[in-house]
Order: C-alpha cells, then sequence, then structure tokens
C-alpha cells in the first residue's frame, strides 16, 4: 500500500473515531492528546499512524470502523504499516 492511500485510510478512521461517542474519549485519554489535537494533528503521518494503531488493538473496532466505510477488513492494519514508525515494530 502506498503511504497516500494509507493516509486517506487513517483520515478515514479520524473521522470514524471522532464521531464514536464511546470510543472518542478512550483514544484522547489513551493519546493524551485533546479534541483539539484531532484537528491539528490530523494531517500529520505519525498522528494517522496512532489512530490505525489505536483502532485496530480490537477486532470489533476494525469491523464497526470497515463496515462504516466498506473497507477490507486487513486494510487498517496495511494502512499502518504503510505510515512512518512501523520499522520499528517487532514480532518477538
Amino acid at each position: 500500500m502506498q503511504q497516500e492511500q494509507a493516509e486517506v485510510i487513517a483520515l478515514q478512521g479520524l473521522a470514524w473515531l471522532a464521531t464514536n461517542e464511546e470510543l472518542c474519549p478512550i483514544f484522547l485519554g489513551a493519546s493524551g492528546g485533546s479534541v483539539d489535537d484531532l484537528r491539528e494533528r490530523a494531517t500529520d503521518p505519525a498522528f494517522q499512524a496512532a489512530v490505525l494503531e489505536f483502532i485496530t488493538m480490537d477486532d470489533a473496532w476494525v469491523v464497526a470502523f470497515c463496515d462504516s466505510i466498506g473497507l477490507g477488513y486487513d486494510q487498517p492494519l496495511r494502512a499502518r504499516y504503510a505510515l512512518p514508525g512501523a520499522e520499528s515494530v517487532h514480532w518477538t
């Protein structure tokens, strides 16, 4: 996946997350961010990666997000790997 496509998926994930009354506060608490940060950092690839990492923490969240925009269930994780910082993920 190209980084541009990954960024689009991340922005879609951010929009989905921002409108989710249950998950948005959890994301903000986990990230230490604010609602203003959602707007200000939306185009930051590192922040986009954090959004996708959060969504992919739970299969139910992946399914809900993907179903809401007609995306394959593997796409959020593929998008995460196309954004900066994925090279530091080690599966050991």
